[in-house]
C-alpha cells in the first residue's frame, strides 16, 4: 500500500531538509509542493530526497495542498497524508493516522491535540480559538469534531478522487472537513502530538479564515 506525504512549504529552510529525511526514513513517499518560496526551501527537499514540485507565485496552503494531492493521486498513491513544513507535527504520528485506514475501519482520518494531553496547545488557541472554530464549523457546516482546525489528515484515494476544495489558502481546512462530513465517509480522530515553535496565525489571521469561510458559505 503507497502512502504519500504530502508537505506544503513556503520559506520552510529552516526546517525541511529534516522533516523529509525523517518521512522518508519511516518509509512513505514525500511530496514536497513548494508554493513560491524566497529562501532554499526547494534546494533542500530535493536534497532530502523529495518529489518536489513548485508553484511560480504564492497561491496558499489550500492550492498546494490540492496541488500535491492530484499529483500523487496520478502517481498511485493508496492513502494521502497532509503533513505541515515547520517540523511541528511527528512523523511517528503518521503510522497512528494512517492505522484506522489500513485496518479498513476509517475512510478518512483526522489528527488531534485535543484527545489527549500530550499537546501544549498555547492558552489562546485552546481556550479562545480552538472553541470560537468549533462553534463556527458546526453553525457553517454541521462539523462536529474535536480539532476542526488540525491539518495533519489522511484519506484513501478513492475520496481524494472525489474530493475538491476551492480555498487556496488557510480556510481550505474547515472547507475540507464539510466536503468530507457531506461525503458520508466513515471518518476517525486519533490524538497527536504538535510541538509549537510558533503560535500560528494569530488574531488576524483567524478573522482572515472567518471572513473567507463566510464567503465560501454565502458563495
Amino acid at each position: 500500500m503507497k502512502v504519500s506525504v504530502i508537505v506544503p512549504a513556503y520559506n520552510e529552510e529552516r526546517w525541511i531538509f529534516k522533516v523529509v529525511q525523517e518521512i522518508i526514513r519511516a518509509g512513505y513517499d514525500v511530496l514536497v509542493v513548494d508554493d513560491c518560496s524566497k529562501d532554499r526551501t526547494v534546494e533542500l527537499a530535493s536534497k532530502a530526497g523529495a518529489h518536489v514540485l513548485c508553484h511560480v507565485i504564492n497561491r496558499g496552503q489550500g492550492a498546494a495542498l490540492r496541488t500535491g494531492t492530484n499529483w500523487s493521486l496520478k502517481h498511485g498513491a493508496d492513502i494521502v497524508v497532509h503533513f505541515d513544513a515547520d517540523g511541528q507535527f511527528r512523523v511517528e504520528d503518521v503510522a497512528r493516522v494512517i492505522q484506522p485506514i489500513t485496518h479498513g475501519t476509517a475512510d478518512i482520518v483526522l489528527g488531534s491535540r485535543f484527545l489527549d494531553r500530550t499537546t501544549n496547545v498555547p492558552l489562546g488557541k485552546r481556550f479562545l480559538l480552538m472553541p470560537l472554530a468549533r462553534i463556527i464549523n458546526d453553525l457553517l457546516f454541521g462539523v462536529r469534531l474535536s480539532d476542526p482546525q488540525s491539518g495533519f489528515r489522511a484519506f484513501t484515494a478513492s475520496v481524494g478522487h472525489q474530493l475538491y476544495w476551492r480555498q487556496d489558502r488557510m480556510a481550505h481546512a474547515s472547507e475540507l472537513l464539510a466536503l468530507m462530513v457531506r461525503g458520508h465517509w466513515r471518518i476517525q480522530e486519533v490524538p497527536i502530538t504538535v510541538i509549537y515553535h510558533e503560535f500560528g496565525q494569530g488574531f488576524f489571521g483567524g478573522l482572515k479564515i472567518l471572513k473567507d469561510l463566510f464567503l465560501k458559505r454565502l458563495g
